[in-house]
This record gives C-alpha cells, sequence and structure tokens, in this order.
C-alpha cells in the first residue's frame, strides 16, 4: 500500500463526507482528510471525489459543507464518488433573504488603469470599431465590410485594436417587440455604446422584424460622441434601400474609413480602478475548478469591489442549487426576489422543453470530475467572491449598480459572456479546467486555468496557472495575481486569446422564444 502526502487530496470543510483529489491516485493509496483515513478501493482522477466514510443509499453527499447530490447505491469508504453513484435529487433550500449580508469592504484606494476616457460613457480598455448586423440577411455583409480593414489597412491607426463584425442567426422570425426582441435589441445597443467601441455603423437588410428604427429609438442610440437628435442619429445603411450587396458594403467601407481619423484620436490616460466593470464566466470547468481558479478569482472580485468597481457573476444555470448562499448576502429583500424569481423562471423555462437546469453539467465537466448541477454551481458562484449582492440584471441589461452583481444568462459560455459584454463590462476574467480558447471582442478575456497539466498542456491559450493552489501557492496568493493581471489587461497587455484574434464568431446573442 502506498502512503500519499496530504496534497494528494483536499478536504474542503469539516462537514464534507467527500475529499478531492490533487493529481492522478492509484488504487491502494491512503489518505487522510479531517478525522478520516481511508484505503482507495480504486484508481481516482485528479478532481474527482473520495468517499470518506460508509454512505447508505439516498444518504446526501457533502462537499463545500454543501449537499451536491444524493448516493443511489451504498458507498464504501475509499469508493470512487461520480455519476455512476451519485445523483442530484431535490431538496429543500432555505433562501433566509439577507440574513448575512457582509460589512463592506474596507475601501482599496490608490489603484488605477491605463484607459481610453469616453465623455460620454465609462472608460475603454480597448478600441475598436464596430460593424454591427442587426439581421442575419445582413451578416455576410457586415463580415466583408470588417475584413476589408484588416491590420494593413489599419497601419496608419494605431490607436485602434481592430475592426470587428458583430453578426448572429437571427433578427426575424420573432414578435416584434417580444421577449426575444427587446432582448437582441439590448444586445445590439450594448454594443453600440459600449466602452471598447469607439464607433459603429448599422447594417440591416430592411424587411426584418429587427429594424433599425426600433432598434435606434428603443435603445436611444447616437453617434459615438453625439447628443441626441436627428442631427446625430448613427449611421446606418438598409441592403434594400442602398441597392444590395455591393453597393451596401461600398457605403460601410465609406462610413468606417471616416471614422477612423476620429476613432484613432485617443490617448490611454490613468482612469480609477473604480470605473472597471469585470465580467466573470466559468467553462469546460472541472473538479479543480471551485478549490482553484474560481476562489481565486473570488478574491480578485472582492479587491475590485473594495476599490469601489463592480464585478458581473452571470450564468443563472451554473447558480442553480447554490442560489441560497447569493440570496442570504443580498443587499436587500427585494434584490434576493430578483434572483430566486429567475431560478423559477429557469426551471419554468427548461420545462417547456421537457428538461430541467440540473441535466448541466456536461460530458466534458464530469470527466473533470464534476457530478450534478450542484456541485458545479457551488464551485461556479466562488468567482464573486464574499461581498454583498447589490442587484440582479436581465440579459444584456445595463449594469449601473457598482459592487457584486448577478447577470441572468444561460450557461452557454458565449451567450453568457455576449449578455455580460453587452451589459458593459470591459474586462473578462475566464476560468477554465478542461481547456478552452475563449475570446469575446470588443472586451479581453483572461483565461486562468484550473490545473497545472493542462495550463502546461495549453499555454498557448491558457494567461494564468491556478493550479499552483494544489501544489501548495494559498487561493489570496493567486487571487492577487489575477487581480494584477486585471489592471495590466485594462491597461493594454493583450491576452492570448487576442494574440489569437479569437472572439469575433463568439458573440452570440441569447435567442429567447419561438423561431416563427
Amino acid at each position: 500500500m502506498l502512503k500519499a502526502p496530504a496534497v494528494d487530496i483536499i478536504y474542503l470543510h469539516p462537514a464534507d463526507n467527500v475529499c478531492v483529489a490533487t493529481r492522478d491516485l492509484p488504487v491502494g493509496t491512503i489518505v487522510s482528510a479531517g478525522d478520516y483515513t481511508v484505503e482507495l478501493r480504486e484508481a481516482i482522477r485528479l478532481g474527482h471525489k473520495v468517499a470518506l466514510t460508509r454512505l447508505a443509499a439516498g444518504q446526501q453527499v457533502i462537499k463545500y459543507g454543501q449537499i451536491i447530490g444524493f448516493t443511489t447505491v451504498e458507498v464504501a469508504p475509499g469508493s470512487w464518488i461520480h455519476s455512476h453513484n451519485l445523483t442530484a435529487g431535490e431538496f429543500a433550500r432555505d433562501y433566509a433573504a439577507s440574513t448575512e449580508v457582509p460589512p463592506d469592504p474596507a475601501p482599496l484606494t490608490g489603484h488605477t488603469f491605463q484607459g481610453y476616457q469616453r465623455p460620454d460613457r465609462k472608460p475603454g480598455t480597448r478600441n475598436y470599431l464596430a460593424v454591427i448586423s442587426t439581421v442575419n440577411c445582413s451578416a455576410t455583409v457586415s463580415k466583408a465590410v470588417a475584413a476589408r480593414f484588416n491590420a494593413d489597412a489599419l497601419k496608419a491607426f494605431p490607436n485602434l485594436d481592430g475592426v470587428v463584425a458583430f453578426t448572429h442567426g437571427t433578427g426575424c422570425g420573432m414578435q416584434f417587440g417580444g421577449e426575444g426582441h427587446t432582448t437582441l435589441n439590448r444586445v445590439m445597443g450594448g454594443i453600440a455604446r459600449h466602452p471598447n467601441i469607439g464607433g459603429y455603423v448599422l447594417i440591416g437588410l430592411g424587411c426584418e422584424t429587427a429594424t433599425l428604427g426600433y432598434l435606434m429609438e428603443d435603445q436611444k442610440l447616437v453617434q459615438i460622441g453625439g447628443s441626441s437628435g436627428k442631427a446625430n442619429r448613427p449611421p446606418v445603411l438598409s441592403m434594400q434601400d442602398v441597392g444590395g450587396t455591393t453597393k451596401t458594403i461600398e457605403a460601410a467601407c465609406q462610413l468606417v474609413a471616416e471614422m477612423l481619423p476620429r476613432a484613432n484620436d485617443v490617448r490611454r490616460e490613468s482612469v480609477p480602478l473604480s470605473e472597471l466593470v469585470l465580467g466573470t464566466n466559468c467553462g469546460g470547468s472541472d473538479g479543480n475548478s471551485g478549490i482553484t481558479a474560481n476562489p481565486a478569482l473570488g478574491v480578485a472580485s472582492d479587491l475590485l469591489v473594495a476599490a469601489g468597481g463592480t464585478v458581473i457573476l452571470g450564468e443563472t444555470t451554473e447558480i442553480y442549487g447554490a442560489e441560497q448562499l447569493l440570496t442570504r448576502r443580498a443587499r436587500t429583500p427585494a434584490v434576493a426576489q430578483k434572483l430566486i424569481d429567475r431560478i423559477h423562471w429557469w426551471e419554468w423555462y427548461t420545462g417547456l422543453f421537457g428538461c430541467t437546469p440540473d441535466n448541466n453539467p456536461s460530458p466534458g465537466n464530469k470527466e473533470g470530475g464534476l457530478t450534478t448541477i450542484y456541485e458545479k454551481s457551488l464551485g461556479a458562484i466562488a468567482k464573486a467572491g464574499g461581498t454583498a449582492m447589490t442587484e440582479v440584471y436581465q440579459y444584456a441589461e445595463q449594469v449601473k449598480e457598482r459592487g457584486f452583481v448577478v447577470m441572468d444568462t444561460p450557461g452557454l459560455d458565449p451567450v453568457s459572456v455576449t449578455g455580460i459584454v453587452a451589459g458593459g463590462a470591459q474586462m473578462m476574467v475566464f476560468t477554465t479546467g478542461r481547456g478552452s480558447c475563449f475570446g469575446c471582442k470588443p472586451t479581453p478575456s483572461i483565461k486562468v486555468a484550473t490545473n497545472t497539466p493542462m495550463y502546461e498542456r495549453m499555454i498557448d491559450d491558457m494567461d494564468l496557472d491556478a493550479g499552483t493552489i494544489l501544489a501548495g501557492k494559498s487561493v489570496d496568493a493567486v487571487g492577487r495575481e489575477i487581480f494584477d493581471e486585471i489592471i495590466a489587461v485594462a491597461s493594454g497587455k493583450r491576452t492570448k486569446s487576442e494574440q489569437h484574434g479569437i472572439g469575433q464568431e463568439e458573440f452570440v446573442p441569447w435567442n429567447i422564444g419561438p423561431t416563427l
């Protein structure tokens, strides 16, 4: 039998009846956790769970001090706990709204980043021009326009990060003014006024449901730097009015060319860190996500909130089963109720299609050690740190409240991040255990690996390694590294996804409702 060092497993909470392997452990390894010492009855992979005591069929399995599911059979000590013997089940959750509101953190002063001042918006961390397609029918035209302005074409404009086409697969076949339409309008309006956008042109077909006129009126869109009124109407093109594909491409290219000198006429300058809105997301999660990268990001999130900034937690379907921990720290019962209402909406919405929120995690998540949605959610909410929840927003709604807020987004990464970015996030931190190569223009995305083997294998895509926590580095120390990296990237340092040019195809607005 092998005697394993303490670093072989992590025991997260005194109430837990499972521990987590920090490396691949062979059968026969002896592990100790709290008052438990067990011999592994089978090989356990990195990120997977080990039963520390005998569990009867139907017994609660506890991780993070919380219920992550129920055993389906009797489980012996030292056994692997996973999908073959653990299911989510149901349990009553005590929301206890606003009963554990934490005190505000001590102010963190003196921190700044080098951003682009926007007189009519928050400062930007990047400076893009946007070609925004209001409907799928104008997507090809919009991409053709952006492609004209490649790196060679922009050599004379060094302060521009590029021209990006924001295209999608919808914009018609929906109820006019319905939830799907208003959601899409919020996304497009959010991109048009985004701090990282220095100018934009809107392109539609002309007969779609998501009309240009309604979008501009609904979102009160004006030219960048302009005031309201017809004189400052943003540049728009309807393919049917202009005369088709070729003529629209040429007209749009002319509009973009006219914007270039004005958009380039900016310089980075020192702005308070309190002006930063940080989006958080996790994708390709594994059993280490809630132990390393997500808690470390939570430390960085708390630091940003202490500096007066804003942190957005999305992925409501990956809050499911852990929402009771957030409602307790809601600033007011009304804020808590907003989150509860979104949870109930998701239960209703998924039921329409014969599924439930606990259909998550994905096969890849399970391969990495996650078993139930409760386990995944408890690890996912760690990204938000420990400060009070100050507001809950609809998808792509403009985020105005400071501090830690929740935005209702699906768990699918491109759709979730699109809403968070459209809501105003100038920075993203994206944690991953399996290895997501994600980016999302116009907002830079820092990718944090949950484990060192994946970080080393995918070094060209990962920005930071939180797997060092498994080797003994403190969560606080890695959280501070993430915080420092946020400031550096907000000030112009390019992320790995930016170096690869990733981020245009990842713009995916949430399509709610039927396609008619």
